[in-house]
Protein backbone atom coordinates (compact mmCIF):
# COMPACT_ATOMS: atom_id res chain seq x y z
CA UNK A 1 0.00 0.00 0.00
CA UNK A 2 1.28 3.49 -0.87
CA UNK A 3 0.17 6.82 -0.10
CA UNK A 4 0.68 9.26 -3.17
CA UNK A 5 1.38 13.04 -2.33
CA UNK A 6 0.05 13.92 -5.72
CA UNK A 7 -3.13 15.78 -4.82
CA UNK A 8 -3.99 17.98 -2.31
CA UNK A 9 -5.04 14.57 0.44
CA UNK A 10 -2.21 15.63 2.65
CA UNK A 11 -3.21 19.44 2.93
CA UNK A 12 -7.26 17.83 4.01
CA UNK A 13 -5.82 14.77 5.78
CA UNK A 14 -3.27 17.45 7.77
CA UNK A 15 -6.31 19.93 8.76
CA UNK A 16 -9.48 17.39 8.76
CA UNK A 17 -8.38 14.64 9.76
CA UNK A 18 -11.84 13.69 11.12
CA UNK A 19 -12.45 12.78 7.21
CA UNK A 20 -10.00 9.89 7.12
CA UNK A 21 -10.28 7.63 10.00
CA UNK A 22 -7.65 5.27 9.04
CA UNK A 23 -4.85 6.28 10.35
CA UNK A 24 -3.30 8.71 7.76
CA UNK A 25 -2.82 11.59 9.88
CA UNK A 26 -0.63 9.06 12.50
CA UNK A 27 1.68 8.29 9.70
CA UNK A 28 1.68 11.58 8.81
CA UNK A 29 3.08 12.83 11.92
CA UNK A 30 5.77 9.38 12.75
CA UNK A 31 9.35 9.09 10.84
CA UNK A 32 8.37 8.40 6.68
CA UNK A 33 10.31 7.26 3.85
CA UNK A 34 9.61 9.06 0.89
CA UNK A 35 10.17 7.36 -2.90
CA UNK A 36 9.31 7.95 -6.28
CA UNK A 37 8.68 4.82 -8.68
CA UNK A 38 10.84 4.58 -12.17
CA UNK A 39 7.30 2.95 -13.90
CA UNK A 40 5.59 6.22 -12.63
CA UNK A 41 5.08 8.74 -16.13
CA UNK A 42 5.52 11.60 -14.01
CA UNK A 43 9.21 10.30 -12.90
CA UNK A 44 9.68 10.37 -17.12
CA UNK A 45 8.31 13.98 -17.67
CA UNK A 46 10.63 15.46 -14.57
CA UNK A 47 13.69 13.45 -16.29
CA UNK A 48 12.50 14.92 -19.75
CA UNK A 49 12.24 18.20 -18.06
CA UNK A 50 16.04 18.14 -16.79
CA UNK A 51 17.77 17.05 -19.67
CA UNK A 52 15.97 19.25 -21.74
CA UNK A 53 17.18 22.35 -19.15
CA UNK A 54 20.61 20.84 -19.26
CA UNK A 55 20.92 20.94 -23.34
CA UNK A 56 18.74 24.74 -22.97
CA UNK A 57 21.50 25.74 -20.70
CA UNK A 58 24.25 24.99 -22.77
CA UNK A 59 22.75 26.38 -25.48
CA UNK A 60 21.56 29.59 -24.58
CA UNK A 61 24.08 30.67 -22.15
CA UNK A 62 27.68 28.44 -23.79
CA UNK A 63 28.76 31.36 -25.79
CA UNK A 64 28.77 33.26 -22.77
CA UNK A 65 30.30 30.70 -20.72
CA UNK A 66 32.92 30.17 -23.19
CA UNK A 67 34.16 34.22 -22.52
CA UNK A 68 33.91 33.76 -18.22
CA UNK A 69 35.96 30.78 -16.65
CA UNK A 70 33.85 32.24 -13.47
CA UNK A 71 30.18 32.18 -15.11
CA UNK A 72 31.40 28.84 -17.33
CA UNK A 73 31.58 27.21 -13.91
CA UNK A 74 28.75 28.61 -11.60
CA UNK A 75 26.13 29.36 -13.88
CA UNK A 76 26.45 26.29 -16.56
CA UNK A 77 28.73 23.71 -15.29
CA UNK A 78 26.86 23.56 -11.73
CA UNK A 79 23.86 23.58 -12.60
CA UNK A 80 24.14 21.61 -15.42
CA UNK A 81 25.38 18.99 -12.94
CA UNK A 82 22.84 19.31 -10.76
CA UNK A 83 19.66 18.43 -12.89
CA UNK A 84 21.65 15.66 -14.33
CA UNK A 85 22.27 14.30 -10.74
CA UNK A 86 18.70 14.75 -9.78
CA UNK A 87 17.37 12.70 -12.33
CA UNK A 88 20.23 10.42 -12.02
CA UNK A 89 19.69 9.70 -8.32
CA UNK A 90 15.74 9.57 -9.11
CA UNK A 91 15.62 7.31 -11.36
CA UNK A 92 18.27 4.57 -10.79
CA UNK A 93 18.14 4.70 -6.77
CA UNK A 94 14.45 6.68 -6.33
CA UNK A 95 12.77 3.58 -4.72
CA UNK A 96 15.07 3.18 -1.66
CA UNK A 97 17.35 6.11 -1.39
CA UNK A 98 15.75 9.62 -2.94
CA UNK A 99 16.41 11.66 -0.14
CA UNK A 100 19.64 11.60 -2.13
CA UNK A 101 18.36 14.01 -4.47
CA UNK A 102 19.02 16.84 -1.47
CA UNK A 103 22.61 16.37 -2.83
CA UNK A 104 21.51 18.24 -6.24
CA UNK A 105 19.59 20.68 -4.37
CA UNK A 106 21.73 22.30 -2.44
CA UNK A 107 24.00 22.69 -5.64
CA UNK A 108 21.09 24.43 -7.45
CA UNK A 109 20.55 26.75 -4.19
CA UNK A 110 24.62 27.61 -4.85
CA UNK A 111 24.17 28.29 -8.06
CA UNK A 112 21.18 30.37 -7.95
CA UNK A 113 22.85 32.01 -5.05
CA UNK A 114 25.61 32.99 -6.92
CA UNK A 115 23.53 34.46 -9.57
CA UNK A 116 21.69 36.55 -7.27
CA UNK A 117 24.74 37.77 -6.06
CA UNK A 118 25.78 38.92 -9.60
CA UNK A 119 22.17 40.37 -10.42
CA UNK A 120 21.02 41.77 -7.15
CA UNK A 121 20.42 45.35 -6.89
CA UNK A 122 20.31 45.44 -3.02
CA UNK A 123 22.54 43.81 -0.72
CA UNK A 124 19.69 43.09 1.42
CA UNK A 125 17.73 41.64 -1.48
CA UNK A 126 20.98 39.43 -1.64
CA UNK A 127 21.28 38.00 1.86
CA UNK A 128 17.13 37.68 1.78
CA UNK A 129 17.41 35.10 -0.63
CA UNK A 130 20.44 33.17 0.54
CA UNK A 131 18.60 33.19 3.61
CA UNK A 132 15.62 32.03 1.65
CA UNK A 133 17.56 28.90 -0.54
CA UNK A 134 19.39 27.52 2.71
CA UNK A 135 15.99 27.49 4.44
CA UNK A 136 14.44 25.74 1.38
CA UNK A 137 17.47 23.60 0.29
CA UNK A 138 17.03 22.37 4.55
CA UNK A 139 13.69 21.97 4.21
CA UNK A 140 14.00 19.63 1.69
CA UNK A 141 16.58 17.72 2.95
CA UNK A 142 14.67 17.12 6.50
CA UNK A 143 11.22 15.81 4.23
CA UNK A 144 13.15 14.06 1.77
CA UNK A 145 15.07 12.31 4.89
CA UNK A 146 11.66 11.30 6.45
CA UNK A 147 12.73 13.33 9.74
CA UNK A 148 9.13 16.02 9.55
CA UNK A 149 6.90 13.71 8.91
CA UNK A 150 4.39 16.36 8.66
CA UNK A 151 6.11 18.58 6.19
CA UNK A 152 5.33 17.19 2.85
CA UNK A 153 2.55 19.93 2.33
CA UNK A 154 5.57 22.27 2.83
CA UNK A 155 7.49 20.79 -0.62
CA UNK A 156 5.09 22.54 -2.58
CA UNK A 157 5.87 26.30 -1.55
CA UNK A 158 9.19 25.63 -1.32
CA UNK A 159 9.31 24.76 -4.81
CA UNK A 160 6.86 27.46 -5.79
CA UNK A 161 8.94 30.20 -4.18
CA UNK A 162 12.06 30.27 -6.20
CA UNK A 163 9.38 30.06 -9.37
CA UNK A 164 7.77 33.40 -7.89
CA UNK A 165 11.56 35.30 -7.54
CA UNK A 166 11.79 34.12 -10.97
CA UNK A 167 8.42 35.65 -12.44
CA UNK A 168 8.96 38.33 -10.24
CA UNK A 169 12.37 38.91 -11.85
CA UNK A 170 11.47 38.57 -15.11
CA UNK A 171 8.19 40.38 -14.83
CA UNK A 172 8.73 42.90 -17.51
CA UNK A 173 9.76 40.22 -20.28
CA UNK A 174 6.46 38.42 -19.15
CA UNK A 175 4.27 41.73 -19.33
CA UNK A 176 5.93 42.50 -22.81
CA UNK A 177 6.20 38.79 -23.96
CA UNK A 178 9.62 39.72 -25.63
CA UNK A 179 10.80 35.26 -25.97
CA UNK A 180 14.85 36.90 -26.55
CA UNK A 181 14.46 37.92 -23.21
CA UNK A 182 12.16 34.95 -21.58
CA UNK A 183 15.24 32.43 -23.25
CA UNK A 184 17.50 33.12 -20.16
CA UNK A 185 14.59 31.54 -17.78
CA UNK A 186 13.85 28.76 -19.59
CA UNK A 187 16.48 26.44 -18.20
CA UNK A 188 15.35 27.60 -14.80
CA UNK A 189 11.69 26.64 -15.17
CA UNK A 190 12.32 23.54 -16.65
CA UNK A 191 13.96 22.63 -13.91
CA UNK A 192 11.79 23.77 -11.37
CA UNK A 193 9.08 22.14 -13.11
CA UNK A 194 11.16 18.97 -13.59
CA UNK A 195 11.53 18.78 -9.73
CA UNK A 196 6.95 20.17 -8.74
CA UNK A 197 6.83 17.05 -11.31
CA UNK A 198 8.62 14.40 -9.13
CA UNK A 199 6.89 16.09 -5.54
CA UNK A 200 3.70 15.16 -7.03
CA UNK A 201 4.99 11.25 -7.90
CA UNK A 202 6.68 10.69 -4.23
CA UNK A 203 5.05 7.88 -2.30
CA UNK A 204 5.28 6.66 1.66
CA UNK A 205 6.91 3.43 1.94
CA UNK A 206 3.98 1.50 4.41
CA UNK A 207 5.86 -1.67 4.09
CA UNK A 208 7.26 -1.56 7.52
CA UNK A 209 10.53 -2.27 6.36
CA UNK A 210 13.74 -0.53 6.98
CA UNK A 211 14.38 2.00 4.37
CA UNK A 212 18.35 3.98 4.89
CA UNK A 213 18.37 7.44 5.26
CA UNK A 214 21.35 9.78 5.82
CA UNK A 215 23.70 8.77 8.42
CA UNK A 216 22.99 4.72 7.00
CA UNK A 217 25.19 2.52 5.23
CA UNK A 218 24.66 -0.25 2.18
CA UNK A 219 25.42 -2.73 4.55
CA UNK A 220 23.38 -1.95 7.80
CA UNK A 221 21.14 0.77 9.89
CA UNK A 222 22.66 3.20 11.77
CA UNK A 223 21.62 3.04 15.69
CA UNK A 224 20.64 6.30 16.61
CA UNK A 225 19.17 5.63 20.50
CA UNK A 226 21.70 4.40 22.31
CA UNK A 227 22.54 5.37 25.38
CA UNK A 228 25.08 8.02 25.49
CA UNK A 229 28.09 6.50 26.92
CA UNK A 230 27.64 3.88 23.91
CA UNK A 231 27.85 6.67 21.56
CA UNK A 232 30.98 8.16 23.07
CA UNK A 233 33.08 5.05 23.81
CA UNK A 234 34.02 3.96 20.03
CA UNK A 235 35.60 7.61 20.36
CA UNK A 236 37.51 6.33 23.11
CA UNK A 237 38.39 3.15 21.95
CA UNK A 238 39.01 3.78 18.26
CA UNK A 239 40.56 0.22 16.98
CA UNK A 240 38.33 -3.26 17.23
CA UNK A 241 41.50 -5.34 18.10
CA UNK A 242 42.06 -2.91 21.39
CA UNK A 243 38.70 -2.85 21.93
CA UNK A 244 38.42 -7.20 21.97
CA UNK A 245 37.25 -9.16 24.80
CA UNK A 246 38.04 -12.76 25.20
CA UNK A 247 35.60 -16.04 26.07
CA UNK A 248 35.96 -19.50 26.13
CA UNK A 249 33.63 -22.12 27.00
CA UNK A 250 33.66 -25.75 26.42
CA UNK A 251 30.18 -27.77 24.92
CA UNK A 252 28.94 -31.12 25.91
CA UNK A 253 28.54 -32.93 22.81
CA UNK A 254 26.63 -35.95 23.60
CA UNK A 255 23.34 -34.38 22.20
CA UNK A 256 24.73 -32.73 18.82
CA UNK A 257 27.06 -35.95 17.98
CA UNK A 258 22.96 -37.53 18.01
CA UNK A 259 21.45 -34.91 16.21
CA UNK A 260 24.66 -35.00 13.54
CA UNK A 261 23.89 -39.14 13.00
CA UNK A 262 19.94 -38.21 12.55
CA UNK A 263 20.73 -35.79 9.82
CA UNK A 264 23.50 -37.56 8.21
CA UNK A 265 20.72 -40.51 7.86
CA UNK A 266 18.09 -38.27 6.42
CA UNK A 267 20.63 -37.49 3.60
CA UNK A 268 22.70 -34.54 4.82
CA UNK A 269 26.14 -36.48 4.55
CA UNK A 270 29.02 -33.78 4.90
CA UNK A 271 26.32 -32.52 8.03
CA UNK A 272 28.95 -31.72 10.79
CA UNK A 273 29.39 -29.79 13.84
CA UNK A 274 30.30 -26.67 12.04
CA UNK A 275 26.51 -26.57 10.61
CA UNK A 276 24.87 -26.96 14.68
CA UNK A 277 27.53 -24.32 15.74
CA UNK A 278 26.54 -21.60 13.19
CA UNK A 279 22.82 -22.52 13.23
CA UNK A 280 22.52 -21.82 16.77
CA UNK A 281 24.38 -18.90 16.37
CA UNK A 282 22.15 -17.63 13.97
CA UNK A 283 19.21 -18.60 16.12
CA UNK A 284 20.53 -17.21 19.11
CA UNK A 285 20.25 -13.84 17.01
CA UNK A 286 16.78 -14.16 16.74
CA UNK A 287 16.51 -13.19 20.91
CA UNK A 288 19.77 -11.14 20.70
CA UNK A 289 20.07 -9.26 18.32
CA UNK A 290 22.41 -6.52 18.76
CA UNK A 291 24.84 -9.45 18.09
CA UNK A 292 24.25 -8.63 14.82
CA UNK A 293 25.35 -4.97 15.30
CA UNK A 294 29.27 -3.46 14.00
CA UNK A 295 30.92 -0.31 14.04
CA UNK A 296 31.80 1.61 11.66
CA UNK A 297 33.31 5.32 11.77
CA UNK A 298 32.61 5.35 15.28
CA UNK A 299 29.35 4.52 14.97
CA UNK A 300 27.02 1.55 15.47
CA UNK A 301 25.05 0.16 13.15
CA UNK A 302 22.79 -2.77 12.95
CA UNK A 303 22.52 -5.42 9.64
CA UNK A 304 18.95 -6.42 10.85
CA UNK A 305 18.48 -9.97 9.72
CA UNK A 306 21.26 -10.26 7.73
CA UNK A 307 23.74 -12.32 9.10
CA UNK A 308 26.85 -12.38 7.12
CA UNK A 309 29.02 -15.62 7.89
CA UNK A 310 32.29 -15.66 6.57
CA UNK A 311 34.96 -18.67 6.82
CA UNK A 312 38.57 -19.47 4.88
CA UNK A 313 38.16 -22.62 3.29
CA UNK A 314 41.47 -24.94 1.65
CA UNK A 315 40.90 -26.04 -1.81
CA UNK A 316 43.10 -29.00 -0.86
CA UNK A 317 44.34 -30.43 2.63
CA UNK A 318 47.09 -29.44 1.94
CA UNK A 319 50.11 -26.98 3.17
CA UNK A 320 50.60 -25.71 -0.30
CA UNK A 321 46.73 -25.16 -1.46
CA UNK A 322 45.62 -21.80 -1.54
CA UNK A 323 43.19 -20.76 0.76
CA UNK A 324 39.92 -19.02 -0.44
CA UNK A 325 37.10 -16.84 1.61
CA UNK A 326 33.18 -17.49 1.43
CA UNK A 327 30.59 -15.39 2.42
CA UNK A 328 27.18 -16.00 3.38
CA UNK A 329 24.19 -14.51 3.92
CA UNK A 330 22.11 -16.10 6.42
CA UNK A 331 18.94 -15.72 8.42
CA UNK A 332 17.76 -16.14 12.11
CA UNK A 333 15.12 -17.70 10.69
CA UNK A 334 17.17 -20.25 8.83
CA UNK A 335 16.67 -23.90 9.74
CA UNK A 336 20.00 -26.24 10.53
CA UNK A 337 19.22 -27.73 6.76
CA UNK A 338 19.18 -24.36 5.10
CA UNK A 339 22.50 -23.44 6.69
CA UNK A 340 23.64 -26.89 5.45
CA UNK A 341 22.57 -26.44 1.86
CA UNK A 342 24.10 -22.75 1.62
CA UNK A 343 27.56 -23.38 3.21
CA UNK A 344 27.84 -26.81 1.32
CA UNK A 345 26.84 -25.16 -1.67
CA UNK A 346 29.78 -21.78 -1.55
CA UNK A 347 32.40 -24.57 -0.07
CA UNK A 348 32.37 -27.03 -3.23
CA UNK A 349 31.97 -23.47 -5.46
CA UNK A 350 34.77 -22.32 -3.16
CA UNK A 351 36.70 -25.92 -3.91
CA UNK A 352 36.29 -25.84 -7.87
CA UNK A 353 39.17 -25.02 -8.54
CA UNK A 354 38.08 -23.79 -12.23
CA UNK A 355 35.96 -21.27 -10.81
CA UNK A 356 37.54 -17.67 -9.83
CA UNK A 357 36.00 -15.83 -7.01
CA UNK A 358 35.73 -11.93 -6.88
CA UNK A 359 37.85 -11.55 -4.18
CA UNK A 360 40.81 -13.88 -5.58
CA UNK A 361 40.65 -11.84 -8.68
CA UNK A 362 40.17 -8.22 -6.35
CA UNK A 363 43.55 -9.28 -4.38
CA UNK A 364 45.55 -10.45 -7.59
CA UNK A 365 45.04 -6.93 -8.94
CA UNK A 366 46.14 -5.31 -5.78
CA UNK A 367 49.54 -7.80 -5.83
CA UNK A 368 50.47 -6.00 -8.98
CA UNK A 369 50.51 -2.31 -7.41
CA UNK A 370 53.78 -1.17 -6.49
CA UNK A 371 53.97 -1.09 -2.11
CA UNK A 372 54.06 2.42 -1.46
CA UNK A 373 50.83 2.86 -4.34
CA UNK A 374 49.07 -0.31 -2.55
CA UNK A 375 49.59 1.69 0.90
CA UNK A 376 47.47 4.57 -0.90
CA UNK A 377 45.07 2.64 -2.25
CA UNK A 378 44.37 0.55 1.38
CA UNK A 379 44.08 3.40 3.34
CA UNK A 380 41.80 5.17 0.20
CA UNK A 381 39.41 2.02 0.96
CA UNK A 382 39.82 2.76 4.60
CA UNK A 383 38.76 6.30 4.27
CA UNK A 384 36.20 5.35 1.90
CA UNK A 385 34.77 2.82 4.62
CA UNK A 386 35.04 5.51 7.47
CA UNK A 387 32.31 7.42 5.61
CA UNK A 388 30.13 4.18 4.14
CA UNK A 389 31.22 4.94 1.20
CA UNK A 390 32.69 2.09 -0.41
CA UNK A 391 30.80 0.35 -3.21
CA UNK A 392 28.17 -2.39 -2.60
CA UNK A 393 30.36 -4.83 -4.50
CA UNK A 394 33.51 -4.15 -2.91
CA UNK A 395 31.75 -4.92 0.56
CA UNK A 396 30.15 -8.52 -0.94
CA UNK A 397 33.51 -9.40 -2.18
CA UNK A 398 35.53 -8.22 1.15
CA UNK A 399 36.03 -11.17 3.89
CA UNK A 400 36.42 -8.43 6.90
CA UNK A 401 33.00 -7.27 6.64
CA UNK A 402 30.72 -8.90 8.29
CA UNK A 403 28.89 -10.62 10.99
CA UNK A 404 31.05 -13.19 12.00
CA UNK A 405 34.06 -15.43 11.06
CA UNK A 406 34.45 -18.72 12.34
CA UNK A 407 37.18 -21.04 11.91
CA UNK A 408 37.18 -25.18 12.48
CA UNK A 409 40.37 -25.78 14.06
CA UNK A 410 39.56 -29.89 14.62
CA UNK A 411 39.46 -30.11 10.72
CA UNK A 412 43.32 -29.62 11.68
CA UNK A 413 43.35 -31.80 14.44
CA UNK A 414 44.42 -28.74 17.05
CA UNK A 415 42.63 -27.13 19.91
CA UNK A 416 41.03 -23.64 19.22
CA UNK A 417 42.87 -20.23 19.01
CA UNK A 418 41.87 -16.70 20.32
CA UNK A 419 41.82 -15.56 16.71
CA UNK A 420 42.24 -11.57 16.72
CA UNK A 421 39.61 -9.15 15.08
CA UNK A 422 40.27 -7.07 12.18
CA UNK A 423 40.69 -3.19 12.35
CA UNK A 424 40.29 -2.95 8.64
CA UNK A 425 36.58 -3.75 7.87
CA UNK A 426 33.81 -4.58 10.51
CA UNK A 427 34.03 -8.22 11.54
CA UNK A 428 32.52 -7.57 15.70
CA UNK A 429 32.71 -11.45 16.27
CA UNK A 430 35.75 -14.52 15.87
CA UNK A 431 34.76 -18.04 16.70
CA UNK A 432 37.37 -20.65 16.78
CA UNK A 433 36.20 -24.22 18.12
CA UNK A 434 38.84 -27.40 17.86
CA UNK A 435 38.80 -30.82 18.07
CA UNK A 436 36.65 -33.92 20.17
CA UNK A 437 38.15 -34.26 23.47
CA UNK A 438 37.00 -36.53 25.85
CA UNK A 439 37.34 -35.84 29.75
CA UNK A 440 36.10 -37.95 32.55
CA UNK A 441 33.99 -36.83 35.32
CA UNK A 442 33.22 -37.60 38.93
CA UNK A 443 29.14 -37.11 39.62
CA UNK A 444 28.07 -36.12 43.18
CA UNK A 445 27.34 -39.75 43.77
CA UNK A 446 30.76 -40.53 42.96
CA UNK A 447 30.21 -42.58 40.15
CA UNK A 448 33.07 -42.05 37.20
CA UNK A 449 31.50 -40.89 33.62
CA UNK A 450 33.09 -39.91 30.47
CA UNK A 451 31.94 -37.10 28.24
CA UNK A 452 32.94 -35.52 25.19
CA UNK A 453 33.62 -32.01 24.70
CA UNK A 454 34.26 -29.30 21.80
CA UNK A 455 35.96 -26.40 23.33
CA UNK A 456 35.20 -22.97 21.50
CA UNK A 457 37.44 -19.25 22.02
CA UNK A 458 35.30 -15.99 20.91
CA UNK A 459 36.92 -12.74 20.47
CA UNK A 460 34.44 -10.48 20.24
CA UNK A 461 34.30 -6.12 19.80
CA UNK A 462 32.72 -5.44 23.42
CA UNK A 463 31.65 -1.79 22.28
CA UNK A 464 28.56 -2.94 20.43
CA UNK A 465 27.10 -4.65 23.28
CA UNK A 466 27.88 -4.90 27.34
CA UNK A 467 29.42 -7.52 29.25
CA UNK A 468 25.63 -8.36 30.29
CA UNK A 469 23.98 -8.66 26.60
CA UNK A 470 26.86 -11.02 25.96
CA UNK A 471 26.86 -13.38 28.97
CA UNK A 472 22.81 -13.41 28.26
CA UNK A 473 23.96 -14.49 24.76
CA UNK A 474 26.51 -17.13 25.43
CA UNK A 475 23.99 -19.06 28.06
CA UNK A 476 20.84 -18.78 25.28
CA UNK A 477 23.52 -19.83 23.21
CA UNK A 478 24.25 -22.75 24.96
CA UNK A 479 20.93 -23.74 25.75
CA UNK A 480 20.42 -24.32 21.98
CA UNK A 481 23.69 -26.59 21.69
CA UNK A 482 22.08 -28.71 24.63
CA UNK A 483 18.63 -29.42 22.24
CA UNK A 484 19.93 -29.15 18.64
CA UNK A 485 16.75 -30.91 17.68
CA UNK A 486 14.79 -27.09 18.00
CA UNK A 487 17.03 -26.20 14.97
CA UNK A 488 15.06 -27.90 12.68
CA UNK A 489 11.91 -26.18 13.49
CA UNK A 490 11.98 -22.21 12.05
CA UNK A 491 11.53 -19.77 15.27
CA UNK A 492 8.41 -18.07 16.21
CA UNK A 493 9.19 -14.48 16.92
CA UNK A 494 12.74 -12.42 15.47
CA UNK A 495 13.41 -9.49 17.95
CA UNK A 496 14.14 -6.33 16.19
CA UNK A 497 17.19 -4.37 17.22
CA UNK A 498 16.62 -0.75 18.75
CA UNK A 499 15.99 2.22 16.47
Amino acid sequence: MTLSFGSFLVFFTFFLPNLFPFGILDSMKAKIHLYVNRRSVLTWLMALCMVVSAVARIGILGVKGSEDSRFLWSQIVLPVTATILYMLIALLDGTERFYKTAIPVWMMAIYSGIWVHDNATSRLLMWLFWIALFFAAFLYTEITAGNKGYAPMFLLPVVGAPLAYLLYVYRTALLTYQPKDLLPLLPNALALLGVLLQVFALKVHTDGAFHPTWGDRVDGRRLRSQPPMDQVSPFLMVHRNESSNLFSDSFEITQIDRYIRQKRREGLTNFGIMHVLLTAYCRSVCRYPALNRFLSGQRVYSRGEDIQFCITVKTQMTTKAPDSVVKLHLSPRDTADDVYRKLQAAVEAAKNETSDSGLDSVTWLFALIPGVLLKFVVWLLKLLDYFGMLPKFLLELSPFHGSLFMTSMGSLGIPPVYHHLYNFGNIPAFVSFGMKRRATEVQEDGTVVQRKYVDARFTVDERIVDGFYYAAFFKHYKRILAHPEILDKVPEEVLPDID
